[in-house]
Order: structure tokens, then C-alpha cells, then sequence
């Protein structure tokens, strides 16, 4: 039977988001993987570390799934909810995890980690990251692209200015990283076709990736969103394309 708009927001706007899992998608929504397996790339890092921060590790899914971890193994994460989930999720595995602004500095002293990795950073702080690696040391991130899921960003929100589109552009990361000393080993960039086939995905989306459009309540765009879920019952799903870049930094030894 399909289900109405009315139970489809009711039943997306009650559900958590906290943390940093998906799950609750499954069946819902598709997104293509980055071809690199960022998990693994970084699980291959950690077994060769002494040393390694994980900087906004959200829930600490991530890093709980990349395998034994090395003798010190720090995470940092900002939001409440989410710290005191990393917490319980990385105590067990040997982690520690402290709670931190995401506002430079971080709370650690220089030549601190062998590994600094980041998975979706929503700000970094270059300077920081070179400053806490130890020579020789690496940064390993997936980040997002430029006009990641624009598709539905700009169903909402409209045309976004050029300037925007453009924002976290690869290029930039490079830039950035030898402005601060570090050398750019690997960089790779895809595109990556994401659906949405109900309108409770995209409300789940977007109230769980609070930056796509910020401030976003299902009471502000309750029309635009009806819209939108009568498109996807004639059309089939929303679809959208994801940008991911990876980047591999080496601190100059």
C-alpha cells in the first residue's frame, strides 16, 4: 500500500539523527560509493600508526569499523549527542574521545600523531592538521565536493551563485594543504548518482546533513515538499549526484 505524505513526514520527522549512521535509508535511498573504499584505505593506515586523531568523528561508526586501532588513538567531535555516542561505541576499542569546538587549536601539542583522518569534515583547519602531525606524518580525508546533491539543494534554496556551486573544490584542498607544508601524495574525485525514493528520505537527509539547507523545517517547505513527493509517486525516485574527493597529505619529515 503506498503510504500518505501526511505518514511518510510523520514518520521521518520523529525518527533520530543522531550519530552518523544511514541506516535508516536502507530501502529508501542510493548512493553510489567513492571507488577508493575510504574505510579500508584508512584501516590500512591505522595498522602501520603509533599514533592517530580522527577529527569529527561524528558517532565514531568510521573509525569503530576500520579495525584495531594503535596504541593511541584520539577522536574529537563537537556535538553533544554525538560525543557521548563515540564515547560508547570507541572506549571499548581503546579510543578516547574529547570533546572540541571544531575552532582551532586543537587541543593537543605539536608533532602529537603519526595519522590525522578526517571522513566529511565540515571545516578544516590546515594549520592545525600540519601543526599536531609529526614529521613524516599523514592526513588521509574523504571530503565532500562541490555542489554535492545541488539537485535538491537547489529544489529548495533555487540557482546557487557560481561561487557557491564551487565551494570545497579539490583544487582548494591542494592549495591549502602546501600552503601549511604539506605535500598532496594522492587526490582523486568522483561524482556519484544518489536517489531518494520516498519524500521520508529527504526529510531524514536533510535534517540529519544540517548544511544542504540550513535551517531546513518540514513546516517552512511543507508545500515544496508535497510537491515533491507527488513528483517521485508520478516520476519515480529524486535523483541527485553526490561529489566525494579524497586527499592523502604528507607532513614534509
Amino acid at each position: 500500500m503506498t503510504r500518505t505524505f501526511d505518514h511518510l513526514v510523520a514518520e521521518a520527522e520523529s525518527v533520530s539523527v543522531d550519530g552518523w549512521d544511514f541506516s535508516w535509508l536502507d530501502g529508501r535511498a542510493t548512493e553510489q560509493r567513492p571507488s577508493w573504499g575510504y574505510q579500508r584505505l584508512m584501516a590500512e593506515r591505522l595498522a602501520r600508526a603509533r599514533s592517530a586523531l580522527d577529527i569529527q568523528t561524528g558517532g565514531g561508526e568510521v573509525l569503530a569499523g576500520s579495525g584495531p586501532l594503535p596504541p593511541l588513538m584520539v577522536a574529537t567531535e563537537s556535538w553533544p549527542p554525538n560525543i557521548e555516542r563515540a564515547t560508547r561505541l570507541l572506549h571499548p576499542l581503546g579510543a578516547v574521545v574529547v570533546a572540541d569546538s571544531d575552532e582551532p587549536p586543537l587541543p593537543f601539542g605539536d608533532d602529537a600523531f603519526e595519522l590525522v583522518t578526517s571522513r566529511h569534515p565540515v571545516t578544516i583547519w590546515w594549520e592545525e592538521i600540519a601543526r599536531v602531525l609529526t614529521p613524516g606524518g599523514t592526513y588521509l580525508s574523504q571530503q565532500v565536493g562541490p555542489a554535492s546533491v545541488f539537485e535538491l539543494v537547489e529544489y529548495f534554496l533555487g540557482p546557487q551563485p557560481e561561487e557557491v556551486r564551487r565551494a570545497r573544490h579539490p583544487d582548494d584542498a591542494v592549495a591549502d594543504a602546501s600552503r601549511v607544508g604539506l605535500d598532496v601524495v594522492d587526490l582523486r574525485s568522483e561524482r556519484l548518482r544518489t536517489e531518494f525514493h520516498d519524500i521520508g528520505a529527504v526529510i531524514y537527509f536533510l535534517r540529519k546533513v544540517i548544511w544542504m539547507v540550513p535551517g531546513f523545517t518540514v513546516g517552512q517547505y511543507r508545500d515544496r515538499l508535497r510537491e515533491l513527493h507527488e513528483q517521485i509517486e508520478r516520476e519515480g525516485p529524486f535523483v541527485a549526484h553526490t561529489a566525494r574527493f579524497l586527499v592523502e597529505a604528507r607532513k614534509k619529515g
